[in-house]
């Protein structure tokens, strides 16, 4: 039995590895195989040691068209729908220990919106294009409603699930969908220098730093306080921690640090 065409392409550099969605055929729609080689290669860098950022990319001009609508009407026989897998990559790329990148150099629509929305981080053409089209079709953003929102103003994400009407990158990096919009041109050196960036904190600590920004709020702030101070406590003990201490005072890197790439011959 042979194996099933590549839809997502795995390659890891220097402790990156980029999953790039590989399905231009179709504008990177969230197939059932699409996104069940999404999950095995998210899976595959959260278990490489090495692996410390992720970036999500793609090929084409779009980076994902949403829910692939032919698998969704070929399905309508027996009862159910491949949308609720899509929840399954939502969590995993949102709870993923490692930091997550969105490289977006082209449109996306419906669920490829969550996608982005899911990763930590989101860097985007400002001549990309987005939008909410699920009321168009008739049906609803509800899945990705448990990323998107939380990252949306309420005004904007009200005008435009209810519109599906299109929006750019700039408006995109405005209301919080992602964190910047850049010329096209400037796309790749601004991925690029995120991910020199993240590579430099400590593993342990990035994990510990996305558990942090999903922590509920608190009830009380004194409770809190306490908690937090005893998570600060604690990695400030840790090996982790000791070194990264010992490390600024020695005015070096940290041990977690990669070695700086050979110049070019």
């Amino acid at each position: 039995m042979t194996s099933p065409d590549p839809l997502v392409r795995v390659t890891t550099s220097r402790g990156v590895t980029t999953l790039t969605l590989d399905s231009p055929h179709n504008r990177n729609a969230l197939s059932t195989p699409l996104m069940t080689q999404l999950l095995a290669g998210l899976a595959a860098a959260v278990a490489d040691d090495a692996v410390r950022v992720v970036v999500l990319d793609h090929t084409g001009p779009v980076f994902c068209s949403g829910a692939d609508l032919k698998e969704t009407a070929a399905a309508y026989a027996s009862g159910t729908v491949p949308a609720g897998m899509l929840g399954d990559v939502l969590a995993a790329v949102r709870e993923c220990p490692k930091p997550v990148l969105a490289r977006v150099a082209g449109p996306a629509r419906a669920g490829g919106l969550g996608l982005i929305a899911a990763a930590d981080l989101a860097v985007c053409a400002e001549g990309a294009t987005f939008a909410f089209t699920e009321v168009r079709i008739g049906v609803i953003p509800a899945v990705i409603s448990a990323t998107v929102l939380p990252r949306l103003l309420p005004r904007a994400a009200a005008e435009l699930y209810l519109t599906g009407d299109t929006f750019d990158g700039r408006r995109a990096a405005g209301i919080g969908l992602v964190t910047t919009a850049v010329p096209a041109a400037e796309l790749d050196a601004t991925v690029a220098r995120y991910c020199a960036s993240l590579v430099r904190g400590a593993p342990g600590a990035l994990a510990g730093a996305k558990e942090l920004l999903r922590r509920p709020a608190a009830t009380d702030l004194r409770d809190e306080i306490a908690a937090l101070a005893a998570l600060s406590t604690g990695y400030f003990l840790s090996a982790e921690g000791r070194e990264g201490v010992q490390a600024f005072r020695e005015k070096r890197d940290a041990s977690w640090a990669p070695a700086p790439a050979d110049p070019p011959a």
